[in-house]
């Protein structure tokens, strides 16, 4: 399918178009939520409780022989809220640290949830095909319903955080200044983590138990490259995972066999990268030029200072003086032509003839400028 057919497929094919309004709900819902768990520093935490949910699914099952969404749902959020309250208690009562506690929860909740489905697995009984999907994800049996219910329990997750805000902002930022104000933190501490649960069982069956985590890091890590406001990045991280949600999903159908739940981590990985690269301020690639523009602005005022340095020397301050007696000076030996051209530029130093620059009036008050700028106070 090409790319017109896969835009047109997009508003009219039923499948297409519910599997992309699922990932989009799901990107939106993990990112805006994900952006607290990454800035308490607990990116672990989505991992933990994605893995935690997994016993969940398989024991809705297991009671209610049913497999619709609703009920495995309700089953992976139980699971993934009393990993939340198992791991608050191992925090408050043992001098077991939080990431420890949290590698407990994952491991212990994960391997049990692989025994059942592997006790089901032995067990002849059809219903239980398809549970193993939990694992990585099956986004293209989503159904208007699944939608639907993710973005009804999304959605109250999402009013849930607008409306306690100020206390998440608080709980993320200065965790004592709230408690001293008189803010139950701790209460505070829980709902968030169950509001990040419910965003990780959204996104179980589009995603799987395996891959949520990244849907929960991915989308704020690269949010946070581009801005230092939390609205900004809350919208930026939704924005993000409702993006990749939408584009894994129409990758994944120009190809038949590409699974669109690891498509869609794909491209959330892709703009987490672009981010860490180019983002301003904070992207590697833009330190590099900030770095680099910094060496070079370093080494033109050098060998202005250079040439005023000659100049002094000298009855007529405007006396050109040698290329070579600048290298000499300690500026480079590449890098002294191209500073004068960049002083030339600016009309601080004209060129003499091809060895000799001599500077400017504006120079020579420039390079006084400079010389006094880099005296100590007295």
């Amino acid at each position: 399918m090409d790319i017109g057919g896969l835009l047109h497929g997009l508003v009219f094919d039923y499948t297409l178009r519910t599997v992309a309004l699922g990932a989009a709900t799901l990107g939106i819902v993990s990112g805006a939520l994900g952006s607290f768990a990454m800035l308490r520093r607990q990116s672990l935490l989505g991992d933990a409780m994605s893995h935690a949910a997994l016993p969940g699914v398989v024991l809705a099952f297991m009671l209610t022989g049913l497999k619709t969404p609703a009920v495995l749902m309700l089953g992976a959020a139980a699971a993934g809220i009393l990993g939340t309250l198992f791991m608050v208690a191992i925090n408050r009562y043992t001098r077991i640290k939080q990431d420890s506690s949290l590698g407990i929860i994952l491991s212990v909740f994960f391997g049990f949830g692989l025994l059942l489905l592997t006790f089901l697995q032995r067990n002849p009984d059809a219903r239980q095909a398809g549970l193993n999907h939990f694992l990585f994800g099956q986004a293209a049996t989503l159904l208007a319903r699944d939608v639907a219910t993710m973005a009804l329990f999304g959605g109250l997750a999402l009013l849930l955080m607008l409306l306690f805000w100020k206390e998440f902002k608080l709980l993320s930022f200065d965790r004592d200044f709230g408690a001293s104000l008189g803010y139950p933190m701790q209460a505070l501490e829980i709902l968030l983590t169950t509001l990040l649960v419910v965003a990780i069982v959204i996104g179980l069956q589009a995603v799987g138990v395996v891959l949520m985590s990244a849907m929960v890091v991915a989308p704020a890590a690269a949010a946070r490259q581009w801005t230092d406001r939390l609205g900004v990045m809350v919208a930026l991280a939704a924005f993000f995972g409702a993006l990749a949600g939408v584009a894994g999903t129409l990758i994944s159908g120009l190809a038949s066999g590409l699974s669109t739940g690891p498509v869609i981590v794909l491209c959330i990985s892709a703009i987490a990268l672009f981010s860490f690269l180019l983002a301003p301020n904070r992207g590697l690639g833009w330190n590099w030029l900030q770095q680099r523009r910094n060496r070079q602005r370093l080494h033109t005022d050098q060998v202005l200072l250079n040439l005023y340095q000659l100049a002094l020397q000298h009855p007529d301050p405007s006396h050109p003086h040698a290329v070579a007696s600048l290298r000499v000076m300690g500026a480079g030996q590449r890098g002294v032509r191209r500073s004068l051209a960049v002083l030339a530029e600016r009309g601080l130093v004209r060129q003499v003839d091809d060895e000799h620059w001599a500077l400017t009036p504006a120079g020579l008050q420039a390079a006084r400028r400079l010389a006094e700028s880099y005296q100590p106070p007295d």
